[in-house]
């Protein structure tokens, strides 16, 4: 029989997979299968073009050989830590949305509730548990991180063009190493190392990988309803889980396999700085 803790763990996966398949069957049935990819436009790609490269680098995380994924160190405070960043993380969500998802907003909350937060917990709790990291396999990333690259890069599930892409060629060097730099800061650095390596680590030694992996997905993706969403709630949830919620996935997966920073920071840094300059 399951014990208490393998129980939670399959109620929170079954839990996550029904809001992932409740979210696709919103889109379609209301015919909102277009999402919105960035918070600059409100130009859409079909969803299941942001599946495919997750989807892709999945299979290519388990296609290439891995040693068993480091694990957090034995600490009693786990659960309570994993439990405060979750709270942070809901909290950051709700408090965007309700504040229009707007600057400066986007960027305070933040550093409050993913950073500030999480390090008062640290220094509360003794220190941050260290990550048992082990005899890491450092190149071991380079595939799957490359097909996601490639099918994010070239052919029909390739991310477009954002606005600010028309105007990469007007805007001087500087303005334009400053943008990518504080993008890659606020967004890519933080929110890898808040819900990654922080939370969904947390989680994993509470729940199993798959739950936890799939959690922290579902937090990540939520609060881009604020910053993409067109008004509708549920319609927006939807979009985020279905859209942002596959890319978690795949982020997850790789922090779970090869506990990592770098393929993380590649990938998510992709995402944001790859549409100024197709």
């Amino acid at each position: 029989m399951l014990n208490k803790t393998a129980k939670s763990g399959v109620a929170v996966l079954v839990a996550g997979v029904a809001v992932f398949a409740g979210s696709v069957t919103l889109l379609v049935l209301t015919g909102n299968t277009a999402v919105r990819y960035s918070a600059d436009h409100g130009d859409t790609v079909p969803v299941w073009t942001r599946w495919a490269p997750a989807l892709a680098g999945i299979m290519a995380i388990r296609l290439v050989p891995a040693r068993p994924p480091a694990a957090l160190l034995a600490s009693g405070g786990t659960r309570v830590e994993a439990e405060v960043l979750l709270a942070a993380a809901l909290v950051f969500a709700v408090a965007l949305r309700l504040t229009g998802g707007g600057e400066p907003a986007h960027v305070l909350l933040k550093l409050l509730l993913l950073l500030v937060v999480p390090l008062v917990l640290f220094r509360v709790r003794r220190g941050s548990p260290a990550i048992a990291l082990g005899d890491r396999p450092r190149v071991a990333p380079v595939v799957p991180v490359a097909v996601w690259l490639l099918l994010s890069c070239a052919g029909p599930f390739a991310l477009r063009p954002s606005d600010y892409a028309d105007t990469v060629d007007t805007v001087d060097t500087v303005t334009l190493i400053a943008t990518v730099v504080v993008v890659f800061l606020v967004n890519s650095l933080l929110e890898e190392v808040f819900y990654r390596r922080w939370s969904q680590t947390r989680w994993e030694a509470v729940l199993g990988r798959w739950p936890a992996i799939v959690l922290v997905s579902l937090l990540w993706a939520g609060w881009h309803a604020a910053i993409q969403g067109v008004g509708d709630l549920p319609v927006d949830l939807a979009s985020a889980f279905a859209n942002q919620g596959a890319q978690g996935l795949f982020l997850g997966y790789l922090w779970s396999r090869y506990r990592l920073m770098w393929p993380l920071l590649v990938v998510h840094g992709a995402v944001n700085a790859l549409p100024m300059f197709l």
